[in-house]
């Protein structure tokens, strides 16, 4: 049934308070309804090719073997002042303090078994080291210092990188910009992420999947499902109002121990689901998609993809081995400040600390080869002052139990030529000291 505007105003007037609040109850009833009924028919072909809700612009195609693109393409602006209707007021970049994440539980692998941030593809280009039926280029966004992948959505849609034969335990971490949200934003439209027993573009038997919203005019909630030997399992929508996180740049960080899956959307914990993934069934692949989006109004950006082997409970590791190196504290490029994220490590330590009075560290910083010897050595001095400083001031470590030293690129791990390289060689290192007679 359809009313005008002026029909509508009247009906509206005629009823008191009361009613007012019953009718928008309903209205919300109806559209949520319509969304779960939607969402259950897009799911349903949300792996397989071919279905006949798929739109012919976003029909499956490979694209690994993307054409060059030569010309530089103009960077995107997501800063420009904007309206609520028009598009997002997103991406400005307010720098959240270390004390916000200072019971932020999140722990990054520590071996690195993909990392790519598209330093070495050009602007244009598909990224050689992702798989998509979608397509998609890299762009630059303005204020932003990596490149982007930009996701076209799709009932299929489906991105995937060059990693399979995913260890039990393991964690993956990616960052996402998005431009022109706004109240007009599809409530079908979701980011997805699977972690699959296939790397193909076929439905997987075995998976375990979320999927997370950008609408804007309701809490359209995240979606967890997972389907156990072709069947499904589990389907379920997790109520958390995540609507201002997405209008900004924000961190993706997702930790799998066997069955549990749980995610976070920069420090807040967002998923946690203790049986998600099926038991002994190999997963091997990582895979995103994108579904819901206008691109003549709205754009979804992803860059810094990592995954990692790992990522449990380094406490006992420090305690039982005597060190520990990670990767997974993170810094602002040329930069001793430490990025928030990193706090879950950081607060891991703390904890080893607090346990045991008597012991004390040393913090050794490493960084890659690329600049001058003499800077990189003052810089993993830095950073190392800088860690030591967090355990001081958010936890009120006493610094006399804590030591530094840098050693700049001279203990590489992997080799400086390529991306994964420089980000396994930029590390930090705890170290138990021997304790001393009094």
């Amino acid at each position: 049934m359809v009313y005008t505007e002026n029909t509508d105003a009247q009906i509206l007037k005629t009823l008191g308070k009361k009613a007012e609040k019953a009718a928008e109850r309903a209205l919300e009833r109806r559209v949520e309804k319509e969304t779960t009924e939607k969402t259950e028919m897009v799911l349903d072909s949300i792996f397989e090719p071919g279905s006949k809700n798929e739109g012919k612009e976003n029909s499956p195609r490979s694209k690994t073997h993307p054409s060059k693109t030569t010309r530089p393409k103009n960077p995107i602006n997501t800063s420009s002042p904007s309206t609520m209707e028009d598009s997002n007021p997103s991406n400005t970049n307010e720098l959240p303090t270390l004390n916000v994440y200072s019971k932020f539980d999140f722990v990054p692998g520590d071996k690195l078994l993909f990392f790519d941030d598209f330093s070495n593809d050009f602007i244009g280009d598909f990224p050689v080291k992702w798989n998509s039926n979608s397509g998609g280029e890299l762009v630059e966004i303005h204020n932003e210092p990596d490149k982007w992948l930009k996701l076209s959505p799709g009932f299929t849609s489906q991105y995937i990188p060059d990693v399979t034969g995913l260890p039990k335990e393991f964690t993956v971490e990616f960052d996402v910009i998005t431009t022109g949200l706004n109240k007009k934003t599809s409530s079908q439209s979701y980011l997805s992420i699977v972690v699959g027993d296939n790397n193909s573009f076929d439905k997987p038997k075995n998976f375990g999947m979320v999927e997370y919203p950008f609408c804007q005019f309701i809490d359209a909630g995240i979606i967890v499902e997972n389907n156990i030997n072709g069947k499904r399992a589990l389907r379920n929508t997790i109520a958390t109002d995540i609507r201002k996180i997405v209008l900004k740049k924000h961190h993706i960080a997702i930790a799998v121990n066997e069955q549990r899956f749980r995610m976070w959307s920069n420090e807040q914990k967002i998923v946690d689901v203790p049986r998600l993934l099926p038991t002994n069934v190999q997963m091997n692949a990582i895979k995103i998609g994108l579904r819901g989006i206008d691109t003549t109004v709205e754009g979804i950006y992803i860059s810094n993809m990592k995954v990692a082997k790992g990522g449990v409970d380094l406490r006992r590791r420090l305690l039982s081995e005597g060190n520990i190196s990670t990767n997974g504290i993170l810094f602002d490029s040329g930069s001793a400040n430490i990025l928030p994220r990193s706090m879950g490590i950081i607060r891991q330590i703390y904890q080893v600390l607090q346990q045991d009075e008597d012991l004390k560290l040393k913090i050794v910083g490493h960084t890659d080869a690329d600049g001058d010897d003499a800077l990189n050595m003052e810089l993993s001095k830095k950073r190392a002052e800088a860690v030591k400083n967090a355990l001081a001031t958010v936890y009120n470590v006493s610094s006399n139990r804590l030591q530094t030293e840098g050693k700049g690129a001279s203990e590489p791990l992997s080799d400086n030529s390529t991306a994964e390289g420089k980000s396994m060689n930029r590390r930090v290192e705890f170290i138990r000291l021997a304790k001393t007679n009094q």
